[in-house]
């Protein structure tokens, strides 16, 4: 393939600006798929990305387009999430690229997640095109987003596109503007081969298929291929590119996207941001490949029915391998048995990672209450990181504990600053600067401790500013902070899922509200169940669940009092006996209700 002729680029922009929109009609315009089997958010393939409506992961694709100059161009295609918590997925998107089309909701403007993904582009020092989209809306000011652009991103205005991709305008002028200004790929086809590892899945027969873009080289099948951080030595059996479904190729060239199997069985084999070479003919030097993030929000995943723990791992190593920001450890609980304690980027990336094994591989699941990375300074000058409340020392041998921080880009209505100013203090955060962005849209800038965010700060943003505010926020660092270890005690006994590692002052507030919300959601037994919230041996909160009535001198008619006294005497030594060796059994739905509090 002719390389001056290929383009790769990506799709970014905040979440619901309309990046799968803009790929379907780019899809279509280029009839790049079959209209008999067309269907919206065609390059979001998973069940859950179409209910929700936001894209999870990167999508690749391949299309041909004929432009005015006569040639035909090959555009591979990257689809990227916009949801903050999926920004690891657009910048290894953003690696395997030479532009970008940065889409702007033209009702909505330039939003948090629009500068972040802006300057991520940036970073990989790509060729942007800025494109207004949803321009078919009444009531939009247009001129007023073009002025965004060219304050905020610093822009020119003359290279500002408008579009409608639900509409399909401007479809043609989108797909000139990137065969014009975006460059072709660099490297050279007759050097060794140096391909960069940028998604994987799993196929059940065929196993890991690795998805790939060549920087250098090329590759064919039957060759021997190794990966240059993993080692792993094997024999391409299948070679690819996406259209959007897999096709077959014999060979992909220097500056193409695809995808190669090589019978890899073993998920744990592939590193997402590895090199592949050839064996015959390697490269000196691996990819740079991608900074290996770093997970924020920790939580325990067990199975309800302990039987289904060798599901579990192997849905788990499957997830990981389709998700590489996403980790895991084994670990065991008290209260559920043996289950892992996994990693993600937030609290969306938890929830959807929950849904994806329990529907993707038909598991029944329980999650413990989410916990960020805390660093303990112990009394020996020991610096230990605590993502579990079991792993916290004796308060005793605690020198020094520190939370993470976060620095918070909020983009909101000026009416709204009051209420947002209030709500961030309240979740202790430290107001740093402000940026007036034209009359009605001001940026605020806050530093706040990330336990603070990630239930539902945003939703909260959300919901004060009617929908129009959005957040960005960036790893700031650690800072000294009072951590005690909040536990709820079920009839005496700490139930381990509900352990939660909090800010001092809150913790009262918190386990008032557990306690009351477990009375709620657990059923009532025959004994009395005493819920108790407790840090050490202090009680900060208790309530009792009412045992169920049963009237056992209802078979009694007549006769003597003293009858109905032996039963009910004999009812109460039952009731203790029961308290003693009776379990309680816990709902899912309280466990859900423990994380939104």
């Amino acid at each position: 393939m002719n390389q001056h002729l290929i383009r790769n680029f990506s799709i970014i922009a905040h979440i619901d600006h309309g990046k799968s929109t803009l790929a379907d009609r780019i899809l279509e315009f280029t009839g790049a798929i079959d209209r008999r089997r067309f269907h919206n958010q065609l390059l979001d393939d998973m069940d859950i990305e179409q209910e929700r409506g936001i894209t999870i992961k990167a999508s690749a694709v391949t299309i041909s387009y004929t432009a005015l100059d006569k040639n035909t161009y090959t555009l591979n295609l990257i689809d990227t999430p916009g949801h903050v918590d999926f920004t690891y997925e657009v910048s290894k998107s953003l690696a395997a690229c030479e532009g970008a089309l940065l889409l702007i909701d033209a009702s909505q403007g330039i939003e948090a997640q629009t500068v972040a993904n802006f300057f991520l582009a940036r970073e990989h020092n790509l060729k942007i095109i800025p494109v207004i989209n949803k321009i078919d809306i009444a009531g939009i000011d247009i001129d007023a987003v073009k002025q965004q652009i060219v304050d905020i991103l610093r822009l020119e205005e003359e290279d500002i596109l408008l579009a409608s991709a639900k509409e399909g305008l401007g479809i043609n002028e989108i797909l000139e503007r990137i065969v014009q200004v975006i460059p072709e790929p660099k490297g050279n086809k007759d050097n060794p081969l140096q391909a960069l590892i940028f998604d994987s899945n799993f196929d059940i027969y065929k196993g890991v298929i690795i998805y790939c873009r060549l920087f250098n080289g090329q590759i064919s099948l039957g060759d021997s291929i190794k990966m240059m951080n993993g080692d792993k030595v094997c024999t391409i059996e299948e070679i690819g590119v996406f259209k959007p479904q897999m096709v077959q190729a014999k060979m992909l060239t220097c500056g193409e996207v695809g995808y190669i199997t090589a019978n890899i069985r073993d998920p744990k084999e592939i590193i997402i941001g590895d090199t592949v070479t050839l064996v015959n003919n390697p490269a000196l030097e691996p990819l740079p490949g991608y900074k290996k993030v770093k997970p924020l929000v920790f939580c325990g995943i067990y199975p309800v029915n302990s039987k289904d723990f060798p599901d579990l791992k192997v849905a788990i190593e499957k997830l990981s391998l389709n998700d590489s920001s996403f980790i895991y450890e084994p670990e065991s609980s008290q209260s559920f048995g043996y289950g892992f304690r996994c990693g993600f980027l937030g609290l969306l990336h938890m929830e959807i990672a929950q849904e994806r094994l329990e529907r993707e591989y038909n598991l029944n699941l329980v999650l413990t209450t989410p916990n960020v990375v805390y660093r303990i300074t112990t009394r020996d000058d020991k610096v230990i990181e605590i993502d579990n409340p079991a792993k916290l020392p004796d308060p005793t041998q605690i020198k020094l504990a520190e939370e993470p921080f976060v620095r918070v880009f909020m983009i909101i209505p000026t009416s709204s600053i009051e209420e947002v100013c209030e709500l961030t203090k309240q979740r202790r955060g430290e107001f740093k600067a402000n940026d007036y962005l034209g009359e009605d849209r001001v940026k605020i800038i806050f530093e706040m401790p990330l336990a603070e965010i990630i239930v539902d700060f945003y939703d909260k943003i959300k919901s004060v500013t009617r929908g129009y505010g959005s957040l960005d926020y960036e790893f700031e660092g650690y800072r000294p902070t009072k951590l005690v270890r909040l536990d709820i005690l079920i009839n005496g006994k700490i139930c381990d899922a509900f352990s939660c590692l909090i800010y001092k002052d809150k913790a009262q507030t918190k386990g008032r509200m557990l306690v009351e919300k477990l009375k709620e959601l657990i059923p009532r037994q025959l004994f009395i169940i005493s819920l108790q919230a407790a840090i050490g041996g202090t009680i900060l909160a208790s309530e009792k669940v009412r045992p169920v009535g049963k009237n056992v001198t209802a078979k009694c008619y007549g006769g003597d009092i003293t009858r109905k006294r032996k039963l009910w005497e004999k009812q109460k030594e039952g009731k203790k006996r029961l308290k003693q060796v009776g379990n309680v059994e816990i709902p899912q739905e309280a466990f859900l209700a423990a994380l939104k509090i």
